[in-house]
């Protein structure tokens, strides 16, 4: 694997080792401080999780890969991820076409709860992969949770979360895998619906309702720049810690003295104000400039047509919108500058569902 630079500032120059690794191996249990005792249910336990979108990382400069934090903020979607699982006395079967991610949680799920059985599980993802809907981290929390229902739900909706945030992982071209990049906004986002903020070390500050009764659309934009792998790791590492440096205190504070209140007055046109500048501010820049310009140039032309709320999602190039108007208004003003929606959706309000048999 590639050894990576990764610089912050001037005095700030160090190598990181891509190291994978096979699924099941370097995991990471929680310690729970307290007795755990699966007890494996009868049937198929059925989990449906909310995909995310990730607005903008707080500070690169507190995460990596396999270090998760960085804080951040973004809401859950009704777009959806599924998993099964159905305890059995044998090995792990997985039905799902990434199996190492599923496999590698498993083992580490498996470990924190002390259950030495098997599990039948199957999972189907959103089919959106490295635009900014966040299907791994939305999977892999949609595995554990149904795997917690199927042994009498051993772990707490927090704990889990906090499982999958410190077990983040991407699979590489020879099914070994890889610690990624975790700010825990997608797990919480998919977890408890609605708008999150992110401290750092995966610490949930802030949960709310949010523009429950405002139309999203999802716009992907042609872009041959990857928006993962070595190409992400290049964008968040270097130019996106670099800027960081500087902006973090703004965006910061732009989060708990503008953004917060406007998310409790239900001011949406406030809250897309905010995230606006946002959008010029630190990472959120060197994410968006990775995709060129022309992001800048898409996001400018929608809001001037009266989109309430833009934004670009994690390293992109997916856009999302929230805004009061049709989708029928939508679809005119994407057409006239050259774009199309991809997804007409919502805010979703309620996080994980969670069926037995």
């Amino acid at each position: 694997m590639p050894t990576m630079m990764i610089r912050g500032g001037d005095l700030d120059l160090v190598e990181y080792e891509f190291e994978p690794f096979a699924a099941g191996e370097g995991i990471r249990p929680l310690d729970i401080g307290r007795e755990v005792i699966p007890r494996p249910q009868a049937g198929v336990f059925t989990v449906q999780a909310p995909a995310r979108i990730h607005a903008t990382v707080l500070d690169m400069n507190r995460f990596a890969p396999g270090q998760p934090g960085g804080g951040g903020f973004g809401f859950a979607v009704k777009v959806y991820c599924t998993a099964s699982a159905e305890c059995t006395d044998g090995s792990v079967a997985i039905d799902y076409d990434r199996v190492p991610i599923v496999r590698h949680i498993v083992e580490a799920f498996r470990a924190t709860v002390g259950y030495g059985g098997g599990f039948h599980i199957v999972a189907r993802d959103h089919q959106y992969k490295h635009v900014g809907l966040g299907s791994t981290g939305t999977i892999l929390l949609s595995v554990c949770h149904a795997m917690n229902a199927a042994l009498g739900s051993p772990l707490t909706a927090e704990e889990l979360r906090i499982l999958v945030g410190r077990n983040f992982v991407e699979e590489t071209a020879d099914d070994r895998v890889a610690f990624g990049f975790e700010t825990g906004v997608g797990p919480a986002a998919s977890t408890y619906g609605g708008f999150v903020v992110l401290g750092d070390d995966l610490s949930l500050a802030y949960r709310h309702p949010f523009a429950g009764d405002k139309n999203v659309f999802i716009i992907i934009p042609a872009s041959e720049i990857s928006s993962s792998g070595t190409s992400e790791f290049n964008v968040l590492m270097n130019r996106a810690r670099d800027l960081d440096y500087r902006d973090r205190p703004l965006k910061a504070y732009m989060v708990l003295m503008d953004l917060i209140p406007a998310i409790e007055a239900g001011n949406l046109k406030r809250a897309g104000e905010v995230m606006w500048e946002i959008e010029f501010r630190g990472s959120k820049r060197a994410e968006i400039e990775h995709h060129s310009f022309a992001i800048y140039t898409m996001m400018s032309g929608l809001r001037d047509a009266g989109i309430e709320f833009v934004g670009m999602s994690s390293v992109g190039p997916s856009i999302a919108v929230i805004t009061e108007k049709t989708e029928e208004e939508v679809r005119a003003i994407a057409k006239r500058l050259g774009l199309s929606i991809a997804l007409a959706t919502a805010v979703d309000n309620e996080g994980i569902r969670i069926t037995g048999p």
